[in-house]
C-alpha cells in the first residue's frame, strides 16, 4: 500500500491577484481552513503517513504553519527556488522517494477515495496513474485519451489543435508515481518542466501509464471565480458528498432522440446534431446532486455499419459540443451487440447480451463504477425500451417525445415530457 505523498506548494498563484501577494496559494482558506490543511487531513484519513510539502514562494509561511500543527502523519517541508517546474521540483527529492507515492498540486481542493485509487493503481501494475475527470471547461484544460483497459493512448495539451474533437477527459492534477518515472526527468536550464506537458507525453508509449476516471470533487482554485465556487461547494457539503465512499444518484440518458437528433442509424459524424435545450438540460444536471450518464444501444457496430473508431469520433464530437458550452457527461456506456443473424456484420457482436436495453446491464455497470444508489435515480429516453430498462433496473423513468404519434401510442406507464430540459425540470421539482 502507498504510504507517502508529495504536495507541490511552490508556485506564486499570480491569477489570484492580491490574495497571493502576502501568502502562498496553498494557504488560501476554503471554509476558514487553508487548502493545504484540507489536503493533509484527507491524506491522514487514508493512512498516508509520510507527507512532503515542496515549497518555494513565501515558503516560511507554510513552514511555520506546519510547525504549529499536530499531525498523525510525518509532515515535512522542502524548499527550492520559486521559478522551477513541477517536475523539476519533485526531481530534487528523488532520493527520498523509494516507493510509489501520491502527488498533489497545492491549489487543488479535493475529497476522493484514495483507497479506491490506490487499488486501481496496484491492480494495473501501473508505473504512473493519472486521475482524470470531466469538467465544465475542457477547452482550456489538458486532455487525456485512454483505451478500454484505461491505459493512456494520447495527450492533448492546451491550447488544443483546431478542427478536432476531443473526449472531455481532463488531467485533474492528482497522480500516483513510481520512482522510475522520476528517472525520466532531465532538467534543462531555462525550461520549467511540467509533468502533464513535458514528461508524460514523452514517456507514455514506453511506460505503463493509466488513467483513473472519477466523478469525485477535484477542482483547482487558481482563479478568483473558481475560488468563489469552491468555497460555495464546501459550505454546502457538496465536496464531501461527492466522495465515492458515499452513494450518488444519477440521471441516465439515452442518446439518439434525447441528446441529439435521431437520424435513423446514425453513422456519419456530420449527421450528429445536438437537440435544442439539451445543453441547458445537461448543465442543470451538472449543477445538481445527480450524475449525468449516457446509456445507449449501438447495434450498428454488430451490423457492421459503423466501426468502434467511428463511434468514438461521434462521441468526441458530442463531448466537445457539450464542453464548449460548459456541460459534461460523467460517464458514457454503450452496447455494441445485436442478436439478429440476418446481418453479415461482426459475428462476435451478434449475440444475446446483458447490456442491450431493455436489459439493465449498462446501468448495473455504472452502479458499480460510481457507487450509485438506484432508488433515487432516473432514466430519460424516447422509446419504450428505455422505460422498460428503468423498470428492470428499478429506477424512475421519463419518456420524452420522439414524435407525437409514438408519444400518444406508447402504453407503458411513466412520466412524460416534450424534451430533455422539461424532463430534467420534472426531476428537480
Amino acid at each position: 500500500m502507498i504510504k507517502q505523498a508529495v504536495i507541490l506548494a511552490g508556485g506564486k498563484g499570480t491569477r489570484l491577484g492580491n490574495l497571493t501577494k502576502k501568502i502562498p496559494k496553498p494557504m488560501i482558506k476554503i471554509g476558514g481552513t487553508p487548502i493545504l490543511e484540507h489536503q493533509i487531513r484527507l491524506l491522514e484519513k487514508y493512512n498516508i503517513n509520510n507527507i512532503t510539502i515542496l515549497t518555494g514562494y513565501k515558503s516560511e509561511i507554510i513552514e511555520n504553519y506546519v510547525k504549529s500543527k499536530k499531525y498523525k502523519a510525518n509532515v515535512s517541508c522542502f524548499k527550492s527556488k520559486i521559478n522551477i517546474g513541477t517536475a523539476d521540483r519533485v526531481k530534487l527529492i528523488e532520493n527520498k522517494l523509494k516507493n510509489d507515492f501520491l502527488l498533489l498540486y497545492g491549489d487543488v481542493m479535493l475529497d476522493m477515495n484514495f483507497d479506491k485509487l490506490i487499488n486501481f493503481h496496484e491492480q494495473k501494475k501501473s508505473s504512473c496513474t493519472l486521475v482524470l475527470h470531466s469538467n465544465d471547461h475542457p477547452q482550456d484544460s489538458d486532455l487525456v485519451e485512454i483505451n478500454e483497459e484505461c491505459q493512456v493512448t494520447a495527450f492533448h495539451s492546451k491550447p488544443h489543435k483546431s478542427g478536432f474533437y476531443f473526449h472531455n477527459m481532463v488531467n485533474a492534477g492528482v497522480y500516483i508515481l513510481s520512482p522510475k518515472i522520476l528517472k525520466q526527468i532531465k532538467s534543462q536550464e531555462n525550461i520549467e518542466l511540467d509533468f502533464g506537458k513535458n514528461i508524460f507525453p514523452k514517456i507514455f508509449k514506453k511506460e505503463k501509464i493509466y488513467g483513473y476516471n472519477t466523478p469525485e470533487y477535484i477542482k483547482d482554485m487558481g482563479t478568483l471565480e473558481r475560488l468563489k465556487k469552491v468555497n460555495k461547494d464546501y459550505k454546502s457539503g457538496k465536496i464531501n458528498r461527492f466522495n465515492l465512499k458515499n452513494k450518488r444518484k444519477a440521471i441516465f440518458l439515452d442518446r439518439d432522440g434525447v441528446i441529439n437528433y435521431d437520424s435513423d442509424n446514425l453513422s456519419n459524424i456530420d449527421d450528429f446534431k445536438i437537440l435544442p435545450r439539451t445543453i441547458e438540460a445537461i448543465k442543470k444536471i451538472n449543477n445538481s446532486e445527480y450524475l449525468a450518464i449516457l446509456v445507449t444501444n449501438q447495434p450498428m457496430l454488430a451490423k457492421g455499419f459503423i466501426t468502434f473508431a467511428q463511434l468514438d469520433e461521434i462521441h468526441k464530437k458530442m463531448e466537445t459540443l457539450l464542453g464548449n458550452e460548459g456541460a459534461k457527461l460523467d460517464g458514457i456506456y454503450f452496447c455494441p451487440h445485436h442478436p439478429a443473424k440476418e446481418f453479415p456484420g461482426v459475428p462476435e457482436l451478434r449475440i444475446e447480451c446483458e447490456c442491450r436495453k431493455p436489459k439493465p446491464g449498462m446501468i448495473m455497470q455504472a452502479k458499480k463504477d460510481f457507487n450509485i444508489g438506484l432508488k433515487n435515480s432516473w432514466i430519460i429516453g424516447d422509446a419504450e425500451r428505455d422505460i422498460e430498462t428503468g423498470k428492470n433496473a428499478k429506477i424512475k423513468t421519463i419518456l420524452v417525445k420522439r414524435n407525437q404519434e409514438y408519444f400518444d401510442k406508447c402504453a407503458i406507464k411513466t412520466k412524460r415530457a416534450n424534451n430533455l430540459l422539461l424532463a430534467v425540470n420534472k426531476i428537480s421539482k
